[in-house]
């Protein structure tokens, strides 16, 4: 199952408003002659020339009047877009606005966003900041306000994803994955996180088993088999044996157990000893911590990637994105440890 595209794994803050568009406009010079583009006559039909975007998007001034609240500050918005945008070079963005609400201490935070080099002007953005000053709010998402917004889950990760990994015992850069062995797209999103794997060799890469049993039936055995090679074999027997379901993931439908003892013989487990185990209540409770694990966090697709705590899509975005974010996340992350938790 395709994981939900959050505000945070989207990387773009959605809510865009009125509101948004007029603090924009009070932002920018006013002027009392008519607009250009309205006193120039159209091109003629056959013109196919364009205007190239230019290399750097100009902020309009800010306008005082639209900064009336007293927090958040223009400093911890940026801290926070920062790390939320920070990993696209190309990314810009000017805060022009912090206002009060209705609501008391409740404050509506306006920001233009911009590409540069694709856009000749930024787009406005509104999201509010909760009177706790710890969350934002965009459309129906609730997220971490701050400048070190993933630093809670990544804390809830380093101390429970203990699932088989590989790369080195060191989580300064922590990749956990959670996922579910009879799921197609955790199937599909297998060659990237090995790509990963390859270009990151100091990241922590983490399999967090995650079965979805009301939609995959054979989910819940698969979990429990994998956790006894792990056991059995260790963290390079366990990812062997991953991809040996994953390429005979169809098999499981009808031949679930045989499938499983064939991939766990193809990663050097004793296949009979592994479905003994898998049987028991040890194995069932390895993968409820797993799952547990995941839901605390409100993972309930899969796959959900989640890099130095930030939930982050592994497919449906370019791998040069993914791999554009995995290098901003390592570069941040010493800054991060610096500040602490």
């Amino acid at each position: 199952m395709k994981m939900k595209l959050m505000l945070m794994s989207a990387l773009v803050l959605a809510m865009i408003s009125s509101d948004a568009a007029a603090i924009a406009q009070q932002a920018a010079p006013q002027s009392s002659q008519t607009p250009t583009s309205q006193a120039t006559p159209a091109a003629p039909p056959l013109q196919m020339n364009s205007i190239a975007p230019p290399e750097k998007i100009e902020f309009p001034p800010t306008n005082p009047k639209n900064f009336t609240a007293a927090s958040p500050t223009t400093q911890k918005v940026n801290s926070f877009l920062k790390q939320i945008w920070g990993y696209d070079p190309n990314r810009v963005w000017e805060v022009v606005g912090i206002q009060t609400t209705p609501v008391a201490n409740l404050s509506r935070v306006t920001v233009l966003v911009g590409e540069q080099g694709v856009s000749h002007t930024a787009s406005p953005t509104v999201f509010f900041v909760t009177p706790d000053g710890h969350h934002a709010v965009a459309g129906t998402d609730v997220i971490t306000f701050g400048a070190h917004p993933f630093a809670a889950v990544l804390q809830k990760l380093e101390a429970g994803a203990t699932g088989p990994y590989r790369g080195p015992s060191s989580k300064s850069l922590m990749l956990v994955e959670f996922a579910d062995l009879q799921c197609p797209d955790c199937k599909l999103a297998a060659p990237t996180m090995d790509k990963l794997a390859t270009d990151f060799p100091n990241a922590h890469i983490v399999f967090e088993l995650f079965p979805l049993s009301s939609i995959h039936p054979q989910a819940e055995k698969a979990a429990e088999y994998g956790a006894c090679v792990a056991q059995q074999k260790g963290n390079a027997a366990f990812f062997q044996f991953v991809q040996a379901v994953f390429d005979t993931q169809d098999n499981l439908k009808t031949d679930a157990d045989g499938t499983l003892k064939a991939a766990a013989t193809k990663a050097g487990a004793d296949a009979a000893a592994v479905e003994s185990c898998a049987a028991t209540p040890a194995a069932e409770n390895a993968v409820a911590a797993s799952v547990k694990l995941g839901k605390d966090l409100d993972v309930n697709q899969t796959p959900t990637l989640f890099v130095n705590g930030r939930a982050v899509p592994v497919t449906g975005v370019p791998y040069a994105t993914l791999k554009q974010i995995v290098s901003y996340t390592a570069q941040e992350a010493p800054a991060a440890a610096t500040a602490g938790h």
